[in-house]
C-alpha cells in the first residue's frame, strides 16, 4: 500500500477538504471526460447528494462546484479572480471551460441539492451531467468525495478505494504492526522507510521541493491568521480570536507569574489561526481534512517555537511520518467527517501530529505508534456536528484541543517504552466501526448535536 504524502497534504482551498475541494475536482475531472469525448456539448448540469447536499451551502459545495466547471482547481485557485467569474456566470447563465465551447449551465436552475437518501457508494455524492443542443444528458458521471480532496468515481470505488496501481514499493505496510516489522528489521525509522517510499515514486528533489512548500503554506496560514480580525463569513457573526489571543500571549512573556498551563494557548492559536483562515476560504494544507488543517501545522509551530533542540531541517521527518499514520488511517478507516464523525477528522489528525512530534523528540518506531494510538484513541465516538454546515463551531476550537491531545499523546509516549495495551490497528479499526455504527445524524449532515441545539443565527 503507497499513499504519498503529497496525496495527505495538499495544498488547496477553503473551508472544507471533502465538500469544497472534492467538488472543484470532480467538475475538473468531469471536464477532463468532455475533452476526451466525441460528442457536441451545449450545456451542463448537477446534483448533490447527502452530506454534500445538507451541509453544502455551508461549506461553499455550490460555489466550488460552479467555479470547478468554469475551470477553476484548488491548487492554482485564485480568490479574486474566482469571484468575477462567479459574477460573470450568474449574469450570463454559462461557463466557458478552456478548451470546451461556451455551455449553457445557470446556478440557479441545473445544480440541484437533492436532500433524499445518499447515493450508494458514500456520503458526500454527486452526479455531473453534459447535455446536448436538446438539453438531453449525453455524458454522465458519479464522483464520490471520499474526504481529504480525494475523490473517486462510482466505478473506481466499487473497484475498491484504496488501489494502487503504481510500481512497488521498498516498504509496502499496510498496518501499524507490517509498519513496525519493516522498521525492525530494515533498522530504519518510520520517515526514513517514507522517505524510500516517495522517492521511488517521485524522486529526491521532487520530494524535498514539495515538503519544503507544504510547510511554507502551513506557516504562512498560521501567520495570516495571527494577523487577521473580523467576523467570519456564514451567518453565525463568529469572530476571529486568534489575532487577539497571540497579542495577549505576546504581552504575557516573560512574565514570571504566567502560569504553565499556558502553553495549551499558544498551541490553541496557532491551530485557531489556520482553521479561521480555513473558515474564510483561504489558501491552507489538507492534514489531513481542510476541517481539521490546524492541528498538525499547531504541534510543528509549537515545536518549533517552544521545545529546545527544535529544528526546521527536521519538518521533513514530521510531515513524512505523519503522513505515514495517515496513510494507515485512510487504507483501513476513514479521514472523512461525513463517513465516520470526526474522530475520522480531527482524530486522524491528532494521531498524525502526535506521530510527528514524537519522532523528532527523538522517539523510536514503538514509540511513534503508541503517540498516534493514544491520541486516536482518545478522539474515538467524536461527532461532526458543524453549526449551520459551516465549518466554524466547534471545528476551530476543535483543532486546537485536538493539537494538545497530540501533544500530551507524544509526551505520555516518549515516557514509555513503546509497549502498550491497545495496539494502533485496534484503535484504527474501532474507529471505523464507530463511523460505520454512528447514526447519520452526527455525520456533516448538521441534522444532529451542536448543530440543533445552538441557534443558527
Amino acid at each position: 500500500m503507497f499513499l504519498s504524502v503529497f496525496e495527505m497534504f495538499k495544498i488547496g482551498v477553503g473551508p472544507s477538504s471533502s465538500h469544497t475541494m472534492g467538488p472543484m475536482v470532480a467538475a475538473s475531472r468531469f471536464l477532463s471526460m468532455m475533452r476526451a469525448s466525441p460528442f457536441d456539448f451545449h450545456g451542463l448540469r448537477a446534483s448533490l447528494h447527502g452530506s454534500l447536499a445538507f451541509t453544502g451551502v455551508g461549506h461553499a459545495t455550490d460555489r466550488a462546484t460552479v467555479l470547478g466547471l468554469a475551470g477553476f482547481e484548488p491548487q492554482s485557485y485564485d480568490h479574486d479572480k474566482a469571484e468575477a467569474a462567479l459574477d460573470d456566470i450568474h449574469r450570463s447563465k454559462t461557463v466557458t471551460p478552456p478548451d470546451l465551447p461556451t455551455l449553457a449551465f445557470d446556478p440557479e436552475a441545473d445544480l440541484v441539492f437533492d436532500y433524499g437518501p445518499p447515493l450508494p457508494g458514500h456520503a458526500n455524492g454527486m452526479v455531473l451531467m453534459a447535455t446536448d443542443a436538446q438539453g438531453d444528458v449525453i455524458l454522465q458521471e458519479v464522483f464520490y468525495s471520499i474526504g481529504g480532496g480525494f475523490v473517486m468515481t462510482e466505478a473506481e470505488l466499487a473497484a475498491g478505494k484504496n488501489t494502487d496501481e503504481g510500481a512497488p514499493v521498498p516498504f509496502p505496510f499496510k498496518t501499524a504492526v507490517e509498519m513496525l516489522e519493516m522498521a525492525k528489521t530494515s533498522g530504519k525509522t518510520i520517515a526514513q522507510m517514507k522517505t524510500a517510499n516517495e522517492v521511488s515514486r517521485c524522486g529526491q528533489t521532487n520530494l524535498k521541493t514539495g515538503l519544503t512548500r507544504i510547510w511554507e503554506v502551513m506557516n504562512g496560514c498560521i501567520e495570516r491568521g495571527m494577523e487577521s480580525e473580523g467576523i467570519l463569513p456564514g451567518g453565525l457573526q463568529v469572530k476571529r480570536r486568534a489575532k487577539c489571543i497571540h497579542e495577549a500571549l505576546l504581552a504575557e512573556r516573560g512574565m514570571n507569574l504566567t502560569a504553565p498551563h499556558v502553553i495549551n494557548d499558544w498551541i490553541s492559536m496557532y491551530a485557531m489561526a489556520v482553521n479561521e483562515e480555513n473558515a474564510a476560504g483561504g489558501q491552507v494544507v489538507t492534514a489531513p481534512t481542510n476541517g481539521a488543517a490546524g492541528v498538525l501545522p499547531a504541534v510543528i509551530r509549537y515545536w518549533l517555537d517552544h521545545v529546545p533542540g527544535a529544528s526546521l531541517s527536521r519538518i521533513d521527518e514530521f510531515l513524512l511520518t505523519a503522513a505515514a499514520i495517515g496513510g494507515l488511517i485512510k487504507h483501513n478507516a476513514s479521514i472523512s467527517g461525513a463517513e465516520a464523525g470526526c474522530q475520522a477528522e480531527v482524530g486522524s489528525a491528532a494521531a498524525m501530529a502526535a506521530a510527528g512530534m514524537c519522532a523528532v523528540m527523538g522517539g523510536t518506531p514503538e514509540q511513534i505508534e503508541n503517540a498516534a494510538e493514544i491520541a486516536l484513541e482518545h478522539h474515538l465516538g467524536m461527532t461532526c456536528d458543524p453549526v449551520k454546515g459551516l465549518v466554524q463551531v466547534p471545528c476551530i476550537e476543535r483543532n486546537g484541543l485536538g493539537a494538545i491531545k497530540a501533544v500530551s499523546a507524544a509526551s505520555l509516549a516518549l515516557r514509555g517504552t513503546g509497549d502498550h495495551f491497545v495496539p494502533l490497528d485496534a484503535a484504527i479499526e474501532t474507529m471505523r466501526q464507530t463511523g460505520r455504527d454512528m447514526h447519520e445524524h452526527y455525520k456533516e449532515t448538521s441534522l444532529g448535536g451542536l448543530a440543533v441545539n445552538i441557534p443558527n443565527c
